[in-house]
């Protein structure tokens, strides 16, 4: 007799019901929505931090200038997503008030890794609590800690991770490989863009195109964060 699926014993029906074997099958459900999500890149260079991230044009006729997948946190923090990004907008909108509040309480920039742990625990508290859903989407949240340019990773189970250089979204698998090859910390801004720009050319393939893509970094120099022209990326690529 072959052995009953998970889903048929109904332990995927509720958030805080372990399988068998140990599994929250709700929060592994979350982790693939990730998966399926656009492909976004974040690095730590030697210059900055950079984000990039596929806009996935879902029309023809939508312009592109209008969406923007990279938000700001802070002057000193950005981040970007892979999955639903109307859960990631609501994350965005709870670290940017945090921000604020800390700014006013303390008089000084928060550190990002503080937002990240905030996140977290939001995107924890979901995984243990009745009557909510996880959280379906990673956020990559980059930004500086006491001048240093930091990059992190969070996950629907409320995980975190800091990260010289990673990737999330449907071009993960593909691509992962080839951030490892070619990255490296002494690597410029710009280099880091050409780089960021040809692993989304190789994950889109033919569909391919520079409306798609969406760029922001925080030059040491500043500290603060800039949004990327269209015409910037096209003079490092070339």
């Amino acid at each position: 007799m072959e052995p009953i699926q998970h889903q048929m014993m109904g332990y995927d029906r509720a958030i805080t019901m372990f399988s068998p074997d140990g599994r929250l099958l709700q929060v592994e459900y979350a982790k693939r929505t990730v998966r399926l999500g656009n492909t976004a890149i974040g690095m730590v260079l030697k210059d900055g931090v950079l984000l990039v991230t596929d806009k996935r044009l879902i029309d023809k006729l939508v312009i592109p200038d209008t969406i923007e997948k990279i938000f700001k946190i802070d002057d000193h923090i950005m981040a970007t997503a892979a999955g639903i990004l109307s859960d990631a907008r609501v994350l965005v909108e709870r670290a940017q008030i945090k921000a604020q509040q800390h700014q006013v309480e303390y008089d000084s920039p928060i550190d990002n890794l503080a937002v990240v742990k905030d996140l977290c625990n939001l995107k924890q508290l979901t995984t243990q609590s009745g009557g909510y859903r996880p959280f379906g989407v990673s956020l990559l949240i980059a930004g500086f800690d006491n001048g240093k340019p930091t990059l992190f990773e969070t996950d629907p189970t409320g995980l975190y991770y800091q990260y010289k250089a990673t990737i999330i979204g449907e071009g993960e698998a593909e691509s992962e490989e080839l951030l490892h090859k070619e990255y490296k910390d002494t690597m410029t801004v710009d280099e880091g863009l050409a780089l960021a720009v040809k692993i989304l050319r190789k994950a889109l393939s033919t569909n391919f195109t520079m409306e798609r893509i969406d760029a922001a970094v925080i030059p040491i120099k500043t500290g603060i964060m800039e949004r990327v022209s269209k015409e910037r990326l096209q003079k490092i690529v070339k």
